[in-house]
């Protein structure tokens, strides 16, 4: 029975829109939560602290989905902590992406006919901080779009002041501990950036090249001679050696002599070395130790010449041959023709598909080039990061990534950290005119005379101190003391190296820095920077595909905010979020996540309409009816559930839960229960439905923000109470609401009834809500005399009436006996399709005994199972065998429709 539109409660539902249109309310939902200062941290406050900085997104990009999911996870754990009663801190910022930021800035300038080298270098910086003022961040305001409930006013950019006073100060550290040295080593070098850049940036692609096959030495067979293949013939031009297996009897004799060089009046040493092997190809490989990672190891190890061939830009240069001055790719085929006409030529593959470098941001060929370049010595800083996850101060989820953090940081070579870029942080070396080198700390003042170094730091080096500099380090501030070390990290796996090792390298080694520590006495072992770190997957499309945008199969989540809704979007994402798991996602999901939105909104309202108010005191235990006592039961199962989820990070495995209880347990037969009970009077109800949706809608909270905070306002309000926001609601606790199995049989009784009953409908034709005169028999009376009403109500079925004649009837196997359902479908009924329901339900009951059947008969199951095992094995053979033989007398005793 609907409560009256005049009711209090009936007004409250009706402030509610008939359905809910996220675009017309999320973006004021989320400007009040922003102006309430929910997100606020204070680091005064005698809460526990809890802790997470935003891993900062590039100043020129935009929210993709990986940031989405990202955020999503975070946002959910973050809300779930302040509901737990936490002081917590979601810090927010940017990366000043110097490479990017410095090409977007040069492709402007150049549009307006200058360039970077007209403005001169500060210049230059001045229009970058411009660019950035009034372009950069697009990223802040995608992010309260989706909900991100981060303190904006702690708001950082790797740029600020403070931050680059922290990267002043540890620079200068390491300086003067000896881990930050200048050499001349190999980097990935960008001929159009024209400038060293990191390995994250490096893109491998397959393409179409050439394999070919040259002479060193001799021409006649019968004369010393050696053939080697490559890629790259430009290469060969610096070549300083030729390498074989030192087991390789073919070269024996050839080790320790030289071929000459055909294009110059060098002479060629033929060298041993195991890194060769001699399966592969001709077993001789050509070395040109300034063009390639391998090469640059056996120059080393053999103290080989390593001259570089390529100037900045990919030109050959300073070869003394005919070939300088030209452009790689050009070199490649001259080189090449140059061979041929010396008939040096052996074989050409042509397509050779090999797997090549490329720049991820100007999308160039990369180039492997000797440089002198600034660099930190990360052995030491790579074994404290290992140490601090074998001991256990930072856990890594899920633990199977484990093996693959150990790989990384128990191997890891030393960092190149210098770019020849203007945008960025300076390195602080000054050289002097004599060749004198000073280190400035951020206190210091450089010798007069002295010029600063041109280069800037790789961006990664200023993000490795993010989780600490953003809270005012080297200051000692209130923040560090409250919110360091930060609880978690989430990013994904296929970072782990590039920023979450650089992060727990220089987080180890600031650790006893008693600005960090709680107190100014060393710790027993480094201080982290996080606690935990949670690695998720890659997104994936639908067809397990990774996005890209070569692919064309990415997907804008603004996109999807705009059509599906931001709670949509972010339910999408963490149901498919596990540690460790890629997720693949489509437009199917992102629908099926908005109806459950909906679905969740409609049973609200409905409850609302009927008074449901969390100001109307719970019932007595006494008073709840089997349905109440079930959903509530299943309800305090489900906050288990989804904590102990929640604390693995399991997002996918709470979100099912979740899910599956919301639509199929309270929507799809609660509220429908709840229906016939008001009907009946049950004044109570409305009671259970608020408890239920106000649990329900603070469980649900932390991953769609915006419906819940609309929903549970309403319901919370609708006694006329004076609640704040879910924001900051207290997370549901254990409730003392004990499963009652009783209850819950009666329920699931109840439930199969009806679905058969319905099932049978549906295969006669029968519309829904046709009522039909029926009679319950057999066990109906004994097991479910509380619920006839309910199954009659559910089924749409009538109670019969005098000189009733039954033309059909179901039988339904219940949990103790069988009911039988005989009803008047005034010759409606189908016998054919009758008779085709129970073969299809005889093949299952026959596939069942088959399969419990040939278990029990297996004596390796029934000596070995766990008694319980096949007990219930045992129980489902005998159901499977009584089904059986009902299903086909059944069938034998209906007459064939005419």
């Amino acid at each position: 029975m609907t409560v009256s539109s005049d009711t209090p409660t009936a007004e409250d539902a009706a402030a509610l829109p008939k359905s809910w249109d996220p675009g017309a309310l999320e973006d004021a939902i989320y400007q009040r939560w922003v102006e309430a200062g929910y997100f606020t941290a204070d680091p005064d406050s005698a809460k526990p602290g809890y802790s997470i900085v935003l891993p900062p997104p590039n100043v020129t990009g935009s929210l993709h989905m990986g940031h989405a999911l990202d955020h999503t996870l975070m946002d959910a754990l973050t809300r779930r902590k302040r509901m737990q009663g936490y002081e917590v801190l979601w810090l927010p910022g940017m990366d000043h992406a110097g490479i990017a930021t410095q090409s977007v800035v040069e492709r402007q300038l150049a549009a307006d006919g200058t360039s970077k080298e007209e403005l001169g270098r500060d210049g230059f910086i001045e229009q970058v901080w411009s660019w950035k003022n009034e372009s950069g961040g697009a990223i802040g305001e995608q992010m309260r779009r989706l909900g991100d409930g981060v303190d904006w006013s702690r708001e950082r950019f790797t740029m600020d002041e403070g931050l680059s006073r922290a990267v002043r100060t540890i620079f200068k550290r390491l300086y003067d501990a000896g881990l930050i040295y200048r050499a001349e080593r190999l980097v990935n070098w960008s001929p159009v950036l024209q400038t060293a850049i990191s390995d994250l940036e490096v893109k491998y692609d397959d393409i179409d090249g050439e394999l070919v096959s040259f002479r060193y030495g001799s021409l006649d067979d019968a004369q010393p001679h050696i053939v080697v293949a490559t890629t790259r013939m430009e290469t060969m031009l610096g070549d300083t050696a030729i390498a074989v297996h030192p087991d390789d009897d073919r070269y024996r004799t050839l080790v320790g002599t030289t071929l000459p060089h055909p294009f110059s009046d060098r002479q060629i040493p033929v060298v041993a070395d195991e890194h060769v092997d001699p399966e592969f190809g001709t077993g001789a490989v050509k070395v040109t130790p300034a063009h390639d990672p391998n090469d640059f190891e056996i120059g080393l190890r053999h103290q080989l010449p390593m001259p570089s061939i390529l100037d900045t830009k990919g030109r050959i240069a300073d070869t003394g041959t005919q070939f300088d001055g030209m452009d790689r790719f050009e070199a490649r085929v001259k080189v090449r023709e140059a061979l041929a006409a010396q008939g040096r030529i052996v074989a050409e593959k042509r397509p050779y598909v090999h797997s090549v470098g490329h720049s991820e941001r100007s999308g160039e060929v990369i180039e492997p080039r000797l440089s002198l370049q600034w660099w930190v010595k990360v052995s030491a800083l790579a074994a404290a990061a290992g140490d601090a996850v074998r001991h256990g101060d930072t856990v890594i989820h899920p633990a199977s990534l484990e093996p693959r953090w150990f790989a990384w940081v128990d191997d890891m070579h030393d960092w190149c950290i210098s770019r020849q870029l203007w945008w960025g942080h300076r390195i602080p070396i000054w050289h002097g005119p004599g060749g004198e080198v000073v280190c400035v700390g951020p206190d210091e003042t450089p010798p007069d005379g002295y010029e600063q170094d041109p280069d800037v730091l790789d961006t990664w080096f200023s993000s490795a101190l993010w989780p600490f500099s953003t809270m005012g380090w080297p200051e000692r501030t209130p923040e560090l003391a409250k919110f360091y070390p930060t609880s978690v990290l989430v990013t994904g796996y296929d970072i782990l190296f590039f920023w979450v090792a650089r992060m727990m390298m220089f987080g180890t080694f600031v650790g006893d820095d008693p600005t960090i520590t709680a107190d100014a006495a060393p710790a027993e072992r480094p201080t982290v920077p996080f606690e935990n770190v949670f690695l998720h997957g890659l997104i994936r499309d639908e067809h397990g595909r990774k996005m890209s945008k070569s692919r064309g199969n990415g997907i804008d989540p603004l996109d999807w905010v705009a059509r599906f809704g931001a709670d949509a979007l972010r339910f999408t994402l963490a149901r498919g979020a596990n540690p460790g798991g890629d997720l693949s996602i489509g437009e199917d999901q992102a629908r099926a996540s908005r109806n459950f939105v909906t679905k969740l909104f409609n049973a609200t309202r409905f409850a609302l309409l009927n008074g449901a108010s969390t100001a109307v005191p719970a019932p007595a235990h006494a008073d709840l009816t089997d349905a109440d006592r079930w959903i509530l039961g299943r309800l305090e199962q489900v906050r288990g559930e989804v904590d102990a989820a929640l604390d693995a990070y399991e997002f996918s495995k709470a979100c099912e839960a979740l899910y599956h209880f919301t639509w199929d347990e309270f929507c799809d037969w609660y509220v429908e229960l709840a229906k016939v009970q008001l009907a009946g009077g049950a004044a109570h109800t409305t009671a259970v439905l608020a408890t239920v949706l106000d649990t329900l809608l603070r469980l649900l909270h932390p991953m769609i923000p915006f419906v819940t905070e609309t929903l549970w306002q309403a319901l919370t309000r609708s006694g006329g109470g004076d609640a704040d926001s879910l924001v900051i609601a207290a997370w549901p606790q254990a409730s003392g609401m004990a499963s009652d199995p009783v209850a819950a049989q009666r329920i699931a009784d109840v439930q199969r009834l009806v679905t058969e009953v319905r099932r049978f409908r549906s295969d006669q034709g029968l519309a829904d809500r046709q009522k039909v005169p029926a009679r319950l028999g057999g066990m109906a009376q004994a097991q479910l005399s509380e619920h006839l009403a309910v199954v009659r109500a559910l089924a749409w079925l009538t109670d019969p009436v005098d000189g009733f004649e039954p033309s059909a009837s179901v039988e339904v196997r219940l949990a103790h006996g069988t009911v039988v359902v005989e009803l008047d479908t005034s010759g409606t009924v189908d016998v054919a399709a009758e008779r085709r329901r129970l073969t299809k339900d005889l093949a299952a009951a026959q596939k069942e005994l088959a399969t419990t059947t040939a278990k029990l008969q297996n004596p390796a199951f029934v000596d070995k199972a766990p008694a319980a095992v096949v007990a219930k094995i045992r129980d489902r053979h005998r159901l499977a065998r009584q089904e059986t033989e009902r299903i086909t007398a059944r069938l034998a005793g209906m007459a064939e429709s005419p």
